[in-house]
């Protein structure tokens, strides 16, 4: 029988060997002669929150078993996503968002409706609730040309699947830390819990459309149609089988993502219009001028002109990035110019796009809410790469154009009838909610909502 002290030192050895493990890279920018912060065991920096062709892997995995509807265009490693990405970029072009800008209009008009229902009790409404209402109904009718009734129906079955995708709960919570720090054990989950809730919904949705369409030969401008086109002819994407999974994964992303970001930006530029009167009266009359001029009816081009609306829009991403950080791997060792700092190959590069867009050095008084630091003068003077939003290159945001015009013309409607004010239930100052996915408020956003 092993005595205390070989049962302490086995111990020893053992917590000895896990420390070195967790801080074997803690030189790694010391050794390069580059100023770091002082990481801590097994969070390294992360606690305290290029050169694309050396980092077109976002360095996230696709983990099929576990996960069926993972292999999507943001997790692919290049090899896919090059053409993939080539395939589904036309569904987002403008002439594509042109055809797809009546669609968009007639979901405002079932928001302005529902929001004239709300305000009448006068109680103050949770606006990221109200807004992923609108850009649900707007994704459903876009991309898979289904009424998803987020705002008719309160029992809505894709608001109730995107309301549990987003869900700071335990088992999310676990699934995406033994992901993100032991993907190997995560591939293994797959065979014990496997997604028995996401990858059945969403195929069949896919595959039923799919589906009807073909018989009853239906075309429309949207997503599904797209993916229609690519498996017709799956010899043009090179490297990707084009299985009905990896198809649903497509629209899944542009479901999930396509929802929760424009809605996230929607409801933070209300929290801040509320805030800020002026900017709101400004921001107001532009939209009542713009409609007086074109008899009522905007058109796709009159969204492009309102100015003033866009740095609005623009002044809110700076503050609030739905994605605070963006991930790469770097797919081959990288120096950088006029250096002798080397980045090697498989290293993850996390570029801090909430601490670039909160820089009192490139945006004075970053707290604060300014949409004048987007005048044309202001933003020729920065250095691009200060306003990440979207992120950059090649793997940028492939859907941002179609995020920027749902998420405009949302506040279109909500500010040119409707004042939003702040009230007793509204958080300030702001408050993060830690443990969510992307950037989001601790316990909503609520808001009280007149006619005007």
């Amino acid at each position: 029988m092993a005595s205390y002290f070989e049962i302490f030192c086995g111990v020893a050895a053992l917590l000895l060997a896990l420390y070195y493990y967790a801080t074997s890279t803690f030189d790694f920018w010391k050794s390069r002669g580059v100023p770091s912060p002082q990481p801590l065991p097994f969070f390294g920096t992360s606690k305290d929150l290029m050169d694309f062709s050396k980092f077109a892997d976002r360095g996230t995995k696709v983990h099929d078993r576990t996960e069926p509807l993972s292999s999507h265009i943001f997790n692919l490693e290049p090899e896919r996503w090059r053409p993939l990405r080539t395939k589904l970029s036309p569904i987002f072009t403008s002439g594509k968002l042109r055809e797809m800008f009546g669609l968009i209009i007639e979901c405002s008009h079932h928001l302005e409706k529902y929001l004239d229902e709300q305000v009448v009790n006068g109680e103050p409404i949770e606006c990221r609730e109200l807004t992923a209402k609108f850009t649900t109904d707007v994704i459903g009718s876009c991309a898979f040309g289904i009424d998803m009734s987020a705002l008719a129906d309160e029992d809505s079955e894709f608001r109730r699947m995107g309301r549990e995708v987003f869900a700071v709960n335990l088992e999310n919570v676990l699934r995406f830390k033994i992901k993100q720090f032991l993907p190997k054990f995560y591939d293994l989950l797959g065979y014990v819990v496997p997604d028995n809730k996401y990858a059945p919904f969403f195929t069949k949705v896919v595959t039923d459309t799919m589906k009807y369409r073909t018989e009853n030969n239906i075309v429309r401008p949207d997503f599904i149609h797209m993916l229609m086109e690519l498996r017709k002819h799956p010899d043009k994407v090179e490297h990707v089988e084009l299985t009905d999974s990896l198809l649903t994964a497509q629209a899944f992303v542009f479901f999930v993502a396509g929802f929760e970001t424009s809605s996230s930006t929607m409801s933070n530029a209300l929290y801040e219009l509320a805030k800020n009167q002026d900017v709101q009266n400004k921001l107001r009359e532009e939209i009542r001028d713009c409609y007086a001029k074109h008899n009522g009816n905007l058109k796709y081009e009159d969204i492009k002109g309102m100015e003033y609306l866009d740095k609005v829009f623009k002044e809110t991403l700076r503050m609030y990035p739905p994605g605070a950080i963006l991930m790469r791997k770097a797919v081959s060792n990288y120096t950088f110019n006029d250096t002798k700092v080397t980045i090697p190959k498989d290293t993850m590069i996390w570029v801090p796009v909430y601490a670039i867009h909160r820089d009192p050095d490139i945006y004075p008084n970053p707290d604060s809410f300014d949409p004048e630091r987007f005048t044309d003068e202001a933003v020729a003077a920065r250095h691009p790469m200060n306003y990440l939003p979207f992120g950059d290159g090649p793997r940028n945001c492939i859907g941002a154009r179609f995020a920027v015009y749902q998420t405009k013309i949302g506040l279109i409607t909500i500010l040119r009838n409707h004042k939003v004010d702040v009230c007793d239930k509204t958080t300030i100052p702001y408050e993060f909610d830690p443990g969510a996915f992307l950037l989001a408020p601790k316990g909503g956003i609520y808001l009280r909502i007149t006619k005007v």
